[in-house]
């Protein structure tokens, strides 16, 4: 019982986090400020709101969406991932990016966080009838 509650704490601040990005991708839109760059911002706000608004819906029943809290944390740990894989190309080309290593802390510890808590799998009704 104290693992759901602390993965249900978790996916209220997971989801309100990336809810948040919701907020980020309207001002990004209201000011163009992706005109005359790369258009990955918006497309990547949007599908980290939509995954927030998701998680709002499996607070209430974790275990019937184990697949999308799993996806959340898989989503989050590639994300870091990749940031360190283009911070380390950054400053191995003289450059440096927006990113900083608390991003990427951040979303490591969502990921492992996610997927220590991930609900066990549940049974079908046709397996256990048998």
């Amino acid at each position: 019982m104290r693992r759901e509650r602390a993965l249900k704490v978790v996916l209220i601040v997971v989801a309100l986090f990336y809810c948040f990005w919701g907020y980020l991708l309207a001002d990004d839109l209201w000011h163009a400020r992706w005109l005359g760059h790369s258009d990955v911002v918006p497309m990547f706000l949007s599908l980290n709101t939509a995954l927030g608004v998701c998680l709002l819906f499996a607070i209430r029943q974790p275990a019937r969406h184990r697949l999308m809290i799993a996806y959340a944390a898989w989503s989050s740990l590639a994300h870091g991932f990749t940031m360190t894989i283009m911070s380390a190309q950054a400053v191995a080309h003289g450059t440096h990016r927006k990113d900083s290593p608390q991003d990427i802390v951040i979303f490591a510890v969502i990921g492992f966080t996610l997927l220590a808590l991930l609900p066990a799998r549940q049974s079908s009704p046709a397996i256990q009838a048998s």
